[in-house]
């Protein structure tokens, strides 16, 4: 029988493999990661399924809530939102591998947002941002603490966890309901997210990152090299400034879809921000699937620092 750790390496790091490949790879590898193993263990968890963050919305606008029960109710928790990949063109909030924070006395919320499929960007930090203050506004009801909340995302979902934490006061991705809380996040965890479509495609890939039926270029509506403002509007890069939070980036040297040096780009603005951030190159690591244990020791320290001081 497998222990609670290893089995949750196990299916958390096969979800985060879901990658932003070719069109056709990434809607068969989003559509396999729905239907992986279920969640790990947990100890008697408070869940809440399926809340509309968006009332009466697209179906693809709600989240999953993990709480962990506490004998005194009037405490607040921090709160970690995972954000899943699949190229924007798939995957699912269910698995969650941030789920193995509530056993560590974290809120836990996993979203699902609308696709390129569905709808082009900013479609999706809109809803990425709605999540965030849906969450704010009803934290009272969940005991969860509005002033200490983590964003954690792979791949597509990597992108926009950064663009939460960059674009958290970019006021025209604030659309819908709860306009009088923030939608601004205190930590930041991208694994592995595109940060600028633009120079995708000077590094080493197994795609093509500039071609009309790229996932970029179907989260934009066209190509990228010829839609720049588009990009400029997608790209977290764009919107990096001082008051940014602190961010933790990992990404594998041997990444063969996403270039590590998205994130090495992104890492640069943010310091020459004096935003604290930090980037683990995992030796030898690919699309996710990672083996080094280090990995799960600084997600733990990175979110203890800046969640639970």
């Amino acid at each position: 029988m497998w222990s609670v750790v290893s089995h949750e390496r196990n299916w958390r790091w096969r979800v985060l493999m879901v990658s932003a490949g070719v069109v056709g790879a990434a809607v068969s590898m989003a559509r396999a990661a729905e239907s992986k193993p279920a969640q790990p263990y947990v100890p008697n968890p408070v869940v809440h399924r399926d809340i509309e963050y968006v009332p009466g919305g697209h179906e693809r606008q709600k989240l999953d809530l993990y709480l962990p029960k506490e004998a005194d109710p009037s405490s607040k928790r921090p709160l970690i939102v995972w954000v899943h990949g699949g190229a924007w063109l798939g995957g699912s909030k269910n698995p969650c591998p941030a789920l193995r924070f509530v056993n560590q006395g974290y809120a836990v919320a996993s979203i699902n947002y609308r696709l390129s499929r569905h709808a082009l960007f900013p479609a999706q930090i809109e809803d990425c941002k709605a999540a965030i203050r849906w969450l704010r506004a009803n934290a009272g009801q969940y005991h969860i603490d509005p002033n200490r909340i983590g964003v954690w995302g792979a791949s597509a979902g990597g992108h926009l966890v950064a663009l939460l934490g960059t674009a958290g006061d970019v006021r025209e991705f604030d659309v819908g309901l709860n306009q009088g809380v923030s939608s601004r996040v205190q930590a930041v965890c991208d694994f592995f997210g595109p940060t600028d479509f633009t120079k995708m495609s000077s590094f080493p890939s197994t795609m093509k990152h500039d071609a009309p039926d790229a996932p970029e270029a179907k989260l934009i509506g066209g190509p990228v090299q010829e839609n720049k403002d588009k990009v400029r509007r997608a790209n977290p890069i764009t919107y990096v400034t001082k008051d940014d939070p602190p961010f933790l980036i990992v990404h594998g040297d041997k990444d063969p879809l996403v270039p590590h040096n998205q994130s090495e780009i992104l890492l640069d603005a943010l310091r020459k921000a004096d935003v604290e951030a930090t980037l683990y190159t995992v030796a030898g690591g690919g699309h996710g699937g990672f083996k080094d244990p280090q990995v799960d020791i600084l997600v733990a320290q990175f979110f203890q620092k800046h969640l639970r001081p």
